[in-house]
């Protein structure tokens, strides 16, 4: 039996520290799928569309042969059993990270039984990344080619400076 993980997040934008807990986790199981999840609301005021998303995150790892990135607008829990995968892969930075993981994935465990979560932590020089401190550097003009891929990078700062 092939052990099928879903790493899901909004990946806005994906950074490297996303891309170095895909690496690790493609590591782990046989197939690995980004799930690109879809801004529940237009509040939220996402700086990338859905398909541009998905699209950086294809971008970004597609030199992992065993991962997929897919798209979904579901609850997490149906995009999971849809895709028929054992595993909810996802990221801890910091212990102030784990108590909303850990309510997550009770949520899960009580919505999809079977289906265990496992956390992984970024490698240390990733830990204090996060896209939205990624935005702010980029929205006020700062550097920010070391914390996403190059394609990202140049995707973002068009967004947010053009």
């Amino acid at each position: 039996m092939t052990i099928t993980a879903i790493y899901p997040g909004t990946f806005d934008p994906i950074t490297n520290g996303h891309i170095d807990l895909v690496e690790r986790g493609a590591k782990l199981f046989e197939r690995l799928i980004v799930g690109v999840a879809a801004f529940p609301s237009p509040s939220k005021k996402p700086t990338f569309s859905n398909e541009e998303r998905l699209e950086l995150a294809s971008i970004a790892v597609e030199h992992v042969p065993n991962v997929e990135v897919k798209a979904f607008d579901t609850l997490l829990a149906h995009f999971v059993r849809n895709e028929r995968a054992q595993v909810i892969l996802r990221g801890l930075r910091a212990v102030s990270d784990f108590e909303y993981e850990f309510q997550l994935a009770s949520m899960n465990r009580q919505l999809i039984q079977d289906v265990e979560t496992v956390f992984l932590t970024p490698a240390e020089q990733y830990a204090y990344i996060s896209s939205s401190l990624v935005r702010e550097v980029a929205a006020l003009g700062g550097n920010i080619e070391q914390f996403v891929h190059p394609r990202v990078a140049r995707a973002l700062s068009a967004r947010l400076r053009g």
